[in-house]
């Protein structure tokens, strides 16, 4: 069996090129577009105080820090039950 309409793949080859040469056409000389991003200025100054810690939170921490070192932090189950209990209804 032999196949002679095989002009319809031209065609859409054909297309596909008049698409990209006008995309290129539009972005100028520049080639293809880039992605690009912009940061809010409320986002940016989230993101900057989001690693400031007051002097009382640093005392806190290290606190903490040294109570789990030394193994006398004390966790109490009631408090966490009473806190996971909602979530479980």
């Amino acid at each position: 069996m032999k196949i002679n309409d095989n002009g319809r793949i031209g065609a859409v080859n054909s297309y596909k090129k008049t698409g990209d040469a006008s995309y290129t056409q539009a972005l100028g000389k520049k080639g293809k577009a880039k992605d690009q991003v912009e940061i809010s200025a409320e986002a940016k100054e989230l993101l900057g105080a989001q690693g400031i810690r007051t002097e009382e939170q640093s005392v806190r921490i290290e606190q903490l820090k040294s109570s789990v070192a030394s193994g006398t932090y004390h966790v109490d189950a009631g408090k966490i039950a009473a806190k996971l209990l909602p979530y479980l209804k």
